[in-house]
């Protein structure tokens, strides 16, 4: 199976999670809804175990839950995918996000979250919490809503100070497509992927520098890279 097949899959089952969330929150008092929001992304979970597989990782050497790495300024944080070497080593994380709709609520909310949660982890890392290993692959993958709240131009809150000229005129789409590149550009992670995706599950590439199938490459590679950890 194709990568282009394995996303689909990955897409697909985010809507399907997606529908069912809402009809649950919709006819049920318990916390069903909630539980099936946390499955929205793990197709993409699934996909990248696809490929740390075929690069010949171990699958006792996959996580998809329950990933807590410690921090620095919190003692840990669970992320969405997570692959340790035999002897303990820490080779890869990743965290998904999607956002549909709410833009202008939520928006800042996951930019905080995928700058704080790297910072943490790279000082983590320069204070010798992870000793004697290789650098690891951090990888982080955005699926946002394509639809008339998130493609249209958005007022930027400013008072005393002006804001960066890239922001003005800017929407929620392009907003994103910035912050992943800036994520990519100070390095915060190894690799970003920012996707486009429709209610009638069509998806597709922001831009081409974070398409899906780079940030695989991305992934492919630096397991070729460090395949002798799981010797």
């Amino acid at each position: 199976m194709g990568y282009e097949d394995l996303i689909d899959r990955a897409v697909k089952h985010f809507w399907q999670m997606r529908s069912l969330q809402k009809s649950s929150n919709k006819t049920e008092l318990t916390n069903r809804g909630a539980v099936l929001g946390g499955k929205q992304m793990d197709g993409f979970a699934e996909l990248l175990k696809y490929v740390a597989m075929s690069e010949n990782v171990p699958e006792s050497c996959i996580m998809l839950r329950a990933n807590y790495v410690p921090g620095y300024y919190r003692s840990s944080k669970n992320w969405d995918f997570m692959i340790v070497s035999p002897k303990g080593k820490l080779i890869a994380l990743a965290e998904f996000k999607s956002q549909i709709g709410s833009y202008g609520n939520n928006f800042n909310n996951r930019a905080e979250e995928a700058i704080g949660s790297s910072v943490d982890f790279w000082t983590a890392f320069r204070e010798n919490q992870f000793p004697m290993q290789q650098v690891p692959w951090l990888g982080y993958l955005m699926i946002v809503g394509n639809d008339k709240h998130s493609t249209v131009a958005v007022r930027n809150q400013t008072s005393l100070f002006n804001i960066l000229p890239e922001f003005e005129n800017a929407s929620y789409i392009s907003r994103y497509q910035i912050l992943c590149r800036k994520l990519l550009l100070e390095r915060n992670y190894t690799s970003v992927a920012l996707t486009w995706t429709t209610d009638d599950g069509s998806y597709g590439d922001v831009c081409d520098d974070l398409s899906i199938k780079n940030f695989l490459r991305s992934f492919s590679g630096y397991l070729k890279g460090v395949g002798h950890e799981f010797e």
